[in-house]
């Protein structure tokens, strides 16, 4: 019947959202089709490269677009930006983006701090009435500092949002980062191919260090997906009672017919149990028992091309935040209005299953600032469940089970 405005109706609001938001990046638009804004927009990745980023970047200069913006690519960060290294990027410019990993427009850790005035210069001579930010715990304190500074700077006093992008998962007001899912896959993929050097061997014990700072989302979901027999994180402390627990799970485990252990370790999870002194407790625990190898995975995680998953992320939120910054600019237009207010300097990002954009201002509280991590870690809960799995004699409260949430960050 051809009725395809209801088919795709019928297929839900997400598949409806994902349709149009395909239509937009894939078809542009007759250049005299489009109502030009006169507005210019800024996007800019900072922190450490994550896989994702461009297909972000790609799709917010798309998005921007044909929204009728004229958008700026900063190149290297803030450290770029100060130095006015800011050139127009059009539609074609970032085609084939998507699959690319790390960040073509270059990224540095460099804070906005020090260059407060040199970076409202450029804005001021770019006249930039916008600014997208794509980045990790960085640019999340890059906006805070700008945000600090707009009385003093009114060339500040324009919508900004962040999207954050990471492999570490720490940014305050989103349960998942772009990044995220491609490190992860990289580590369950190393390390089902370390445990499977041992099938040959028997009787090993492979200890691996993750990346993620203080933040142990990759120790904790790789070692549920890999399998692990304990992961040390930072957020769950541990002592040496429960490192001789697990060399004595081992040792029990290596009597049965599964002969071999794996145990990940995040890189800041304890200042005195390092992987090396983990490694040669179990390593003497182990004698006549287990051998022991440890690897430090190092910068691999940061993955060469980003998953599907991670390049759907991408998409789809930085499109989602192109779209906040035309309508913050479209309530302004004819007003000259200047941005001072709190909810124009956000971070987008998913928590549960909502896109929600939440100031700075109010994520501050959610922040242990010392560690860079969010106070609070959905992904904790899921900390019984590797014991269970891992076959611990433990007793386990599991009153808790009615909390359990199906994650499910499609529905962008």
């Amino acid at each position: 019947e051809r009725r395809f405005q209801d088919a795709v109706r019928l297929r839900g609001r997400s598949f409806a959202g994902n349709l149009n938001t395909y239509k937009r990046l894939a078809i542009k638009l007759p250049d005299d089709q489009i109502p030009k804004t006169n507005c210019n927009v800024a996007v800019i990745n900072v922190g450490a490269p994550a896989a994702g980023m461009n297909a972000g970047v790609r799709s917010a200069v798309r998005v921007g677009i044909a929204d009728g913006h004229r958008m700026l690519a900063i190149y290297d960060g803030f450290d770029g930006f100060a130095k006015g290294q800011i050139k127009e990027i059009g539609w074609t410019d970032v085609g084939g983006w998507t699959g690319q990993g790390g960040s073509i427009l270059g990224t540095k850790r460099v804070l906005p701090g020090k260059y407060l005035e040199e970076i409202a210069t450029q804005m001021r001579t770019h006249s930039i009435n916008a600014l997208l930010i794509i980045g990790g715990f960085e640019a999340y304190l890059g906006l805070l500092e700008l945000s600090a500074a707009r009385e003093k700077h009114e060339e500040f006093c324009v919508p900004m949002v962040m999207v954050p992008a990471t492999v570490s998962n720490n940014v305050p007001g989103s349960d998942f980062s772009i990044g995220a899912d491609t490190a992860l896959n990289t580590i369950t993929d190393t390390c089902d191919r370390i445990k499977q050097s041992a099938s040959g061997t028997k009787r090993r014990v492979f200890i691996i260090e993750t990346m993620g700072g203080y933040c142990g989302y990759l120790a904790n979901m790789g070692g549920l997906a890999a399998g692990a027999d304990a992961a040390y994180i930072f957020e769950e402390p541990f002592d040496i009672r429960d490192l001789q627990s697990n060399v004595e799970h081992l040792t029990e485990k290596m009597k049965t017919t599964i002969q071999r252990g794996l145990v990940l370790r995040n890189e800041s999870c304890s200042e005195n149990y390092t992987t090396d002194f983990i490694y040669q407790l179990y390593s003497e625990e182990g004698k006549g028992v287990f051998d022991c190898r440890k690897n430090v995975l190092g910068h691999m995680q940061q993955g060469g091309a980003p998953s599907p998953f991670d390049r759907n992320f991408g998409t789809k939120i930085s499109a989602r935040a192109m779209e906040w910054i035309t309508e913050k600019l479209k309530e302004a237009r004819g007003r000259g209005k200047k941005f001072t207010t709190d909810d124009s300097i956000c971070v987008l990002g998913i928590s549960k299953r909502n896109v929600i954009f939440q100031p700075v201002a109010e994520l501050k509280k959610q922040t242990d600032f010392e560690h860079r991590i969010p106070k609070e870690q959905w992904w904790l809960k899921l900390r019984p469940l590797m014991k269970i799995l891992a076959k611990y004699k433990a007793s386990y409260d599991v009153s808790d089970s009615g909390q359990l949430e199906h994650v499910q960050p499609w529905s962008v």
